[in-house]
């Protein structure tokens, strides 16, 4: 059994998470992360989190209506205004918000929904997982990221 992962520049890196950890195999097969309530804020964690996934080698997409460009890439809105495939939502907002933006993600066809800390709507993840969704809820992408591929 081979441990070893690939970031997103083909390095080859040993990682301790086993063969066919979900949430593992979600990061990998994803290129292209739209990171819904991402501002310029730069203390904000969404920041913070989407300047790490673009430095790991992830294609981000900012979807935020109040800014124009977060992180030198065109902010969108809405997830239905991105003009290219998503892999993964990944959800900077409150959890009442949540129901309208995995709906949202459903009908552009995204592979997964990612709740942030704190972010959690059993009723949103349950619609997601019905329609073919992975689902993670009330978890750090980046500290999950770092768990499995920390760059070493």
């Amino acid at each position: 059994m081979n441990n070893s992962t690939e970031d997103r520049s083909g390095n080859s890196h040993a990682s301790s998470t086993p063969v066919g950890d979900p949430v593992s195999e979600i990061l990998k097969a994803s290129r292209t992360i739209a990171v819904v309530g991402l501002s310029n804020r730069k203390f904000r964690p969404s920041y913070g989190v989407a300047e790490y996934l673009k430095s790991a080698g992830y294609r981000i997409i900012p979807v935020n209506p109040s800014e124009a460009e977060v992180l030198g890439e065109t902010a969108y809105a809405r997830l239905e205004d991105i003009p290219e495939r998503v892999d993964i939502v990944d959800i900077f907002r409150r959890s009442e918000f949540v129901p309208e933006i995995v709906e949202s993600a459903i009908r552009i066809g995204a592979r997964a929904v990612w709740m942030q800390e704190g972010v959690m709507h059993a009723e949103a993840a349950e619609s997601a997982r019905r329609a073919g969704l992975f689902v993670v809820m009330n978890t750090c992408i980046l500290k999950e990221h770092i768990k499995r591929f920390r760059l070493q």
